[in-house]
């Protein structure tokens, strides 16, 4: 007896359809719909009949198209065993390029996963829910129940979808005329007892002949990775001189001071067995000669030259095992989608989404540099041995230090780790609300319908950082002059060097020297440690009125017009903590700096612009049923947009299909593609991050500096990397959308060119094979400028405007990188899509149902191109490569999937592939060098292979489906690019798995 024949689903189902007929107003329960009236049914034909394949306006009948498009059906996505889609859809092919995901701690934490089709980032791939906008292009908030299939447009479709769409389209196509109810549980787990990940959802959905509804709610937990709990993660791993060291951070808990070696008579400055340097030449021997680079040893509270000894790698401070290999999320959505046939042609309908996502990432505790937080650590201070002052300068004219003679100010330099405070962690909280109000329907029994809605989304997220201490007045005090109480004996704060009458009052010295493990000293700092509050909220709204049905009629068909008109406004508004607030003024001494740590830097901003749009689209059929000609198809396509901050542009397509026999469809697109300055790359607020970096400018002489002045500003000749990057192998910048940066940004224009087969052999039941050639080029390439980018850029072409971006202390050594996003220069790509797929014919040796599936991309060229036509241009060709400003770039990528089903079993197994790469560049002209020490320096990392099974099962008495999956299933741990050339993890965490084996099982039951 089935479930949903008996007595309790009979009940439970009664409650629900009462329920359902109440909202969309209909007349009878769910088996109403069955009784249709042949009024109903008559105008039903054309919407029965034809379809919207994306990448068209156009309805058709056919499923293949001028369009190359990839789905991801309900099968594939029940069989994954995926509560949210975005792995799914990253997992593709023909997405590349590093894009975030979960897997993202340092730089990522947001709980987002997005998508990067051809590699062309995130912002050039255009995200769609049957068919229109989404707010929030993080693939995450669409649960996987709701939808029925996903279609990915491996071409540009900005002539049909405007801005955004030059690597490709993703639509979810949601699941319709949904009829009875369905509760699921998931669980699943790591083979490592962690990653633990548990899941509910429940949806409902109603059809009658009036109208139909679908609501549910799902609810998804993730529990984090450690990186520590990871082999490949554990260590923080550098690349120096051709090996791998087990380093970490020269930013200890343990204090390191970096001093100029002699005072200003030109003698030593400290005894023998006091202090070294930070070149790498510190040894007992040379001890003397080059004092001034030390660390705090176990012994003593750093108040003493005695504590101190020559810094070592192996005091460098392992920060790895604090971080995430993949950060915790928590999700909840609720939705609803809904119809109503308001008249014969007329049918109102509604779509709304919720979704709330908490997430976070964890860091190391906070570094502290005294140059860069702009703190002076006094020469008073009362721990202070060295009788310099750390930090910015206080004069010009030095200071006279009462404990080692006369120095001559420097700006010296001081390291320490506040790991008494411990750890950073930002929690987010992002909700995201969208909902399409809308109205369609048709012109009496003619072929035209028409469709007007409006689209609203707001995003709004809470940005919660701790673990970070406030640079304020009082904290700066903490480590000014300082002496002992000459009545009290208690430490104290004073104004006056070594006069206790000018005490501050409530400051109690810090000894920024000691252990910062100790609690004593960490009681002391726990004042200033302060929590940051950031917060933003995006609004869009979108009006969209259409056409579309027969324009007349030809020998070979109807052509088929679409026209219409959309109305967009964009709106951001980002709010910071007073403490995060950003000195932007350049001829500040604090320019990019504020009350916090660098990182926790940034400021408030609000903006928008509006869009107004216009296009049409012509599908002509041009023969038929002639010799070699089964069919020829034409489709014509112009968008007109008028940008209010960026100017106006139209843009052109043509798509062509030609059939010379039924089995072989022959295609080709060429068409323009556009993309103009999205909100956030507009208003995005200045932020602090730690970009990997490598300076150009190390080891050079006297005249190879003078020929590159401008990157390489007060470099000294020969500086060794210890010298000008203090032994990391990380910058710090200032990420900026272009408004804050004060940068004009003007749209991107290019051409998207496809030609490609399908071929469905008749010989060859069940078979069909597409390939597709691909080329995109961009002008005027809209891009947030890395650090190491800028830095290339200028030491290839010294008059660049990218040197501007460039801050160098009076010592050589980089004190900011400003990556604001301006339009830099010309990109290039071109590749291959093949695809093969394959229902087997049942046999009697081959029991059950098989179908294959196979789709790969073939990456021949990405070369981006600063300067088009000036020969200094920094040209770099990253197909094969993976390069720190630009991701992974594997030459091939590729997905197997085999299906099996046998009565109530079902199977399938996934075999996910990413070819080969070279991390770097051994070519001295690209600027990309995989090692901290060498100027050209590369190396492979192999083919990785990740296989992914799952067994099912229909009890078919209960109407319960369950399901078991292992994703992973051979472990295979992925290859270590060291942190020399990624912020996270020793590897690609963007492209490859941190997690390893892991187990799942989902229960689905059905009323």
């Amino acid at each position: 007896m089935r479930l949903d024949r008996n007595e309790l689903s009979k009940a439970v189902r009664m409650a629900l359809s009462l329920g359902a007929v109440a909202a969309v107003g209909a007349v009878g329960t769910a088996q109403a719909q069955d009784q249709a009236t042949d009024q109903g049914q008559t105008n039903q034909p054309q919407t029965l009949q034809t379809i919207v394949v994306t990448g068209s306006n156009i309805r058709r009948v056919d499923l293949e198209t001028a369009n190359p498009v990839v789905t991801i059906d309900r099968t594939q996505i029940t069989n994954s065993g995926k509560v949210t889609l975005g792995d799914l859809v990253q997992d593709l092919p023909a997405v590349t390029g590093s894009p975030q995901n979960t897997r993202v701690n340092n730089g990522g934490g947001t709980g987002g996963t997005f998508a990067s089709l051809r590699g062309l980032g995130t912002g050039r791939t255009l995200v769609l829910v049957d068919g229109r906008r989404v707010t929030n292009n993080d693939l995450n908030i669409i649960p996987a129940e709701l939808v029925e299939r996903v279609e990915v447009l491996n071409d540009g479709g900005s002539v049909v979808y405007g801005s955004d769409a030059i690597g490709g389209v993703i639509n979810f196509i949601l699941r319709k005329d949904y009829q009875g109810a369905e509760f699921s549980v998931n669980y699943g787990i790591s083979d490592r007892d962690d990653a633990e990940r548990r899941g509910v959802s429940f949806i409902f959905g109603q059809t009658s002949d009036k109208g139909s509804i679908l609501a549910g709610v799902d609810y998804n937990k993730f529990d984090p990775v450690g990186a520590g709990s990871r082999d490949f993660s554990k260590d923080a791993l550098y690349l120096y001189y051709g090996n791998i060291y087990a380093f970490g951070s020269s930013r200890n808990p343990y204090a390191r001071a970096i001093l100029a070696t002699t005072d200003v008579n030109g003698n030593d400055v400290f005894a023998p067995g006091q202090a070294g340097v930070g070149d790498g030449s510190c040894s007992s021997a040379t001890l003397k000669s080059n004092p001034g680079d030390g660390q705090v040893g176990t012994a003593g509270d750093g108040s003493s030259l005695a504590d101190y000894k020559c810094y070592t790698g192996a005091d460098s401070y392992n920060y790895q095992t604090l971080n995430y290999d993949l950060t915790p999320q928590e999700r909840t959505n609720a939705f609803f989608k809904g119809d109503y046939q308001l008249s014969d042609n007329i049918q109102a309908y509604m779509d709304v989404f919720h979704n709330k996502t908490t997430s976070a990432y964890a860091i190391a505790p906070l570094p502290f540099d005294a140059l860069s937080d702009g703190v002076t650590i006094s020469q008073y201070s009362m721990y202070n041995p060295f009788g310099v002052d750390f930090g910015p300068p206080q004069n010009n004219a030095g200071a006279v230090s009462t404990k080692t003679g006369d120095f001559v100010q420097n700006s010296y330099e001081f390291l320490t780790r506040f790991t008494g405070v411990g750890q950073r962690s930002t929690n987010y909280t992002t909700t995201t609300d969208q909902g399409v109000f809308g109205v369609k329907g048709g012109f009496g029994q003619s072929s035209w319908t028409w469709d007007a809605n409006y689209n609203y989304g707001h995003i709004s997220q809470l940005a919660k950082g701790t673990g970070d201490l406030v640079y304020n007045q009082q904290f700066r005090n903490a480590v000014g002059p300082s002496m002992l109480d000459p009545v009290t004996g208690q430490p104290i704060c004073v104004s006056t060097p070594g006069d206790a009458t000018t005490v501050i009052s409530g400051c109690t010295p810090i000894n920024m020297f000691g252990n910062q493990n100790d609690p004593a000293i960490a009681a002391t700092e726990a004042p200033y440690a302060a929590t940051f509050f950031n917060s933003f909220v995006n609004v869009f709204r979108s009006y969209n009125a259409s056409v579309t049905g027969n324009l007349f009629s030809l020998p070979a068909g109807d052509a088929q017009l679409a026209v219409g008109a959309d109305y967009r406004t964009l709106y951001s508004h980002s709010v910071v903590s007073y403490l995060s607030v950003i000195d932007a003024n350049p001829n500040s001494p604090t320019f990019g700096q504020c009350q916090g740590p660098q990182s926790a830097c940034s400021a408030s901003l609000q903006g928008g612009y509006n869009v107004k749009e216009a296009y049409a689209e012509l599908f002509i059929p041009i023969l038929k049923d002639v010799p070699f000609v089964q069919s020829l198809n034409v489709t014509l396509g112009d968008r007109y947009s008028k940008y209010s901050l960026a100017g106006s542009t139209n843009n052109t397509k043509i798509a062509v299909e030609w059939r010379p026999i039924d089995d072989l469809l022959l295609r080709g697109t060429i068409q323009d593609v556009f993309r103009a300055p999205t909100i956030g790359q507009l208003f995005t607020s200045p932020t602090g991050n730690a970009p990997q970096f490598s300076d150009p400018c190390i080891g050079l002489d006297a005249a190879t500096l003078a020929a590159h002045a401008n990157a390489c500003q007060n470099v000294a000749p020969n500086a060794t990397f210890q010298s000008l990057q203090n032994g990391l192998s990380q910058t710090t910048g200032v990420v900026s959308g272009s408004v804050a940066a004060g940068y004009p940004l003007k749209p991107e224009f290019g051409k998207s060119f496809d030609f490609g087969f399908v071929y469905d052999p008749h010989f060859v039941p069940g078979l069909s094979v597409n390939a597709d050639l691909w080329r995109i080029y961009l002008n005027d390439t809209i891009t947030t400028v890395g650090a190491q980018t800028a830095a290339n850029v200028c030491f290839a072409n010294n008059s660049s405007p990218l040197c501007a971006l460039i801050h160098r202390r009076a010592n050589g050594q980089v004190q900011f990188i400003s990556q604001p996003t301006v339009n830099l220069g010309r990109l290039d790509t071109r590749g291959v899509d093949l695809g093969v797929h394959y229902r087997v014919p049942q046999v009697g040796w081959l029991p059950g149902q098989v179908t294959l599936g196979l789709e790969a991309t073939y990456l021949a060229e990405f070369t981006n191109n600063t300067v088009p036509g000036d020969p200094n241009s920094q040209v770099s060709h990253v197909a094969g490569h993976f390069y720190t400003d630009y991701g992974s770039y594997p030459r091939w990528r590729g997905q197997l999937n085999a299906g099996w089903k046998l009565g109530a079993w079902d199977a399938s197994w996934r075999v996910r592939y990413i070819g080969h790469e070279v991390v770097g560049s051994c070519a001295p002209a690209e600027n990309q060098s995989a090692d901290g020490a060498f100027e050209a320096y590369c190396f492979r990392v192999p083919d990785i292979i990740y296989n992914d099974i799952q067994v099912g099962y229909n009890i078919e008495p209960i109407n319960t489906q369950i399901s078991i999956g292992v994703d992973n299933a051979f472990d295979k741990q992925p290859p270590i690019f060291t942190q020399t050339n990624v912020l996270n993890g020793d590897t690609d965490v963007n492209t490859y798995d941190t997690i390893g084996r892991f187990y799942w099982a989902r229960a689905t039951v059905k009323f």
